[in-house]
């Protein structure tokens, strides 16, 4: 019977037959058929990447279930401009290796590079992703991308979110006193997407 028909049968006054019981759903004890909606919760460490040339955010957060997240670790890797472009790539390379060797980290979620007009801003900021993807790829450790339109409406709620609204609304997350630069809660927020969206 399909659902048109069942309902047909409801109308009309008839019990509508309980639907056959499919993968994911649980037996209640009433004997019908209840769908389990609830995912279970993220466990685990994220290292959360907010790549950029001279200022890369890096925030790891702990996520175990039924506590507030953690955030055990965050860093600004700051490379002064007057550094050749190579180095500020060691740089950024070696800070997220020094964290992925530090801690048990199960992901890494980076944001993914927004849409730049001028063609050198974009190589430039793929070449930081880059430097902080290898690290991570060396380690064998998965990777994941966000958009930043994402991130902020999974942590923040608002799509449109300022630099400034990401960092309170991590900060309240996280219960940190300590306020976050703002590429260090950037960082954090897409740990935190990370672990709010996620699906196994």
């Amino acid at each position: 019977m399909n659902v048109r028909q069942m309902w047909a049968a409801k109308l009309a006054g008839g019990a509508m037959p309980a639907p056959k019981a499919l993968p994911g759903r649980t037996q209640a004890a009433t004997g019908q058929a209840t769908f389990s909606l609830q995912r279970p919760p993220f466990e685990g460490q994220v290292l959360g990447i907010d790549p950029s040339l001279r200022g890369t955010g890096l925030a790891l957060i702990e996520f175990t279930p039924s506590r507030q997240p953690v955030l055990l670790r965050c860093q600004t890797v700051k490379v002064p401009s007057g550094r050749p472009m190579a180095y500020a790539l060691g740089e950024i390379h070696r800070a997220v290796a020094i964290f992925l060797a530090d801690f048990d980290v199960r992901h890494v979620a980076l944001e993914q590079t927004i849409f730049v007009q001028n063609f050198q801003t974009a190589q430039i900021l793929g070449a930081a992703r880059g430097a902080a993807i290898s690290a991570a790829a060396l380690r064998e450790k998965e990777v994941f991308e966000y958009a930043p339109l994402r991130v902020k409406q999974a942590v923040v709620g608002a799509g449109r979110a300022s630099k400034e609204q990401m960092a309170r609304t991590v900060m309240a997350l996280l219960g940190h006193g300590r306020t976050l630069a703002l590429d260090e809660a950037d960082a954090a927020g897409v740990a935190l997407c990370h672990a709010f969206t996620w699906r196994a």
